[in-house]
């Protein structure tokens, strides 16, 4: 089985890439070639037996996406896209990259004329304000965020392409993915991890929004099992809507620092600085909290039972079991 990653040297995609070579198979075939995508090197892991092959450059650039499909790869995820927070500051980058960088893909795979099963990260901020208190799986997308519009269209094109036959989609509404590793990046989302990761190393952690802001999240681990169950998945099952909005955890900012503080003690929540941020909050306060993920859930999604699993995964996989 050949595979392709777009956004492979992202989180996410690094995650990817481990669990897939600790594996070595996916859908019950052995994974023979990974073609690993992003705008600079991915890490390629050393697989007895597997080709690996590094592409860089701008996604969104004329034939990109051609050369990339140009193996026929059994799977393609295509993770690669501008963040919440970019993507809002940098309107014309946005679009070039989330909308028209996914369009090229879908229209390069369509062009070579195969369909290789295509599992799609899509997001939360599909959904726009008022919400009910917990959002159904019916509710209609209304994006109030460019990322989200971005989204939203790529859902819809993912959802024609494979009703035509073009590929077999799956898109994936991926809850926010926290503790994030690594440094903060510019997502408007960013903070949710950066409160637990920065006072588990020792560092001062900045939030910017009140603490009764409510969201819901999922771990990388559970990100990553997502990824690899919608690959696997019966396309017949999932039917003809082919966006789930996953599962997660729902908390309050602060439920996830009693969280934090249950585990870790008070001296490192104590780390944690209040500083209102308004653009922040602006973009947050429009995003959905809680959902029923009532189809993905039935076809075998899952993720953590609560916060205080978030945290001890980030501890397990990013800290070595310690707390500094």
């Amino acid at each position: 089985m050949r595979i392709l990653i777009t956004g492979a040297a992202g989180m996410v995609g690094r995650k990817l890439i481990a669990r897939l070579a600790k594996d070595g198979t996916l859908a019950g075939r052995k994974i023979t070639a990974l073609d690993l995508h992003d705008i600079v090197p991915a890490q390629a892991p050393a697989i007895d037996g597997v080709e690996v092959a590094i592409h860089t450059g701008d996604f969104a650039a004329s034939g990109a996406a051609a050369s990339l499909v140009g193996s026929r790869p059994d799977v393609i995820f295509h993770l690669a896209g501008i963040v919440s927070g970019e993507a809002e500051a940098n309107f014309d980058l946005g679009y070039r990259v989330n909308l028209d960088g996914t369009r090229a893909l879908f229209d390069a795979v369509r062009l070579a004329g195969f369909a290789p099963r295509l599992v799609f990260t899509s997001s939360i901020a599909v959904f726009g304000a008022p919400f009910p208190d917990v959002i159904p799986d019916e509710f209609h997308p209304t994006p109030l965020t460019s990322y989200g519009t971005q989204k939203q269209m790529s859902e819809a094109l993912l959802a024609d392409y494979t009703r035509r036959g073009f590929f077999d989609g799956v898109g994936i509404r991926l809850p926010t993915i926290c503790v994030r590793p690594g440094k903060p990046n510019k997502a408007a989302s960013s903070f949710f991890s950066g409160i637990i990761r920065e006072p588990l190393s020792g560092q001062e952690a900045i939030l910017p929004v009140p603490r009764s802001v409510l969201h819901t999240h999922a771990s990388p681990r559970s990100a990553v099992n997502f990824l690899i169950h919608a690959a696997e998945i019966d396309g017949n099952a999932v039917g003809p809507r082919r966006n789930l909005t996953m599962p997660g955890v729902a908390a309050t900012v602060g439920e996830q620092i009693e969280a934090l503080e249950r585990i870790a003690g008070h001296e490192v929540v104590k780390r944690i600085r209040e500083q209102p941020d308004e653009t922040i909050w602006a973009i947050v306060k429009g995003w959905p909290t809680r959902f029923e993920a009532r189809r993905a859930r039935e076809l075998g999604f899952a993720a953590e039972k609560n916060f205080d699993e978030i945290i001890r995964a980030h501890i397990e996989d990013e800290l070595g079991g310690k707390i500094y």
